[in-house]
């Protein structure tokens, strides 16, 4: 997991290098998803990078009854992740991640049940890694997710990379 989450850090340290435009300009969060999957993609050969992907092959990626659901279509049921590393064809699930705005003062719960939601194990889309991003000007504060829940210590580590980057303040 760390080499995956080691080319994410890349991909964040490519995003801040050469998308300062978008933080000048105070761009919204659905143009740094685009551009922050641009430079993931990069880093991920031979795999798929699609932003509210909501698909496993044929079928919609929707959440079990009874679970948070996402309000991002009229049902209420689907689930779109900001950005999904994936192949397309197999299906195969490498990581699911969800972005937002330091600006955003909206609750994180969503994103994160979110997150829980598409790594669970039980589930048949389950992706393997899960990846919270809250993008500022110039840091990033992240959580990192496996097997349905928060890793802690995966997300110790994630941020310690993230510092090591200059990506996180402090």
């Amino acid at each position: 997991m760390q080499t995956e989450l080691d080319k994410v850090v890349t991909a964040l340290s490519e995003f801040y290098a050469r998308e300062t435009f978008l933080f000048e300009h105070d761009l919204g969060e659905r143009t740094l998803t685009h551009r922050l999957a641009v430079h993931l993609e990069k880093q991920f050969a031979g795999w798929d990078v699609d932003c509210d992907y909501d698909r496993l092959g044929a079928r919609t990626l929707r959440l079990p009854h009874g679970t948070i659901v996402s309000t991002d279509d009229h049902l209420g049921k689907s689930i779109y992740p900001d950005i999904v590393v994936h192949q397309r064809d197999i299906p195969n699930n490498l990581l699911a991640v969800e972005v937002r705005k330091a600006g955003n003062h909206q609750p994180p719960e969503h994103d994160q049940q979110k997150l829980r939601a598409l790594t669970d194990p039980h589930l048949w889309f389950a992706y393997w890694i899960g990846v919270y991003l809250v993008l500022g000007k110039s840091s990033v504060v992240s959580e990192v997710y496996v097997a349905g829940a928060l890793d802690q210590s995966l997300s110790r580590w994630f941020s310690q990379r993230l510092k090591d980057a200059g990506l996180v303040a402090g």
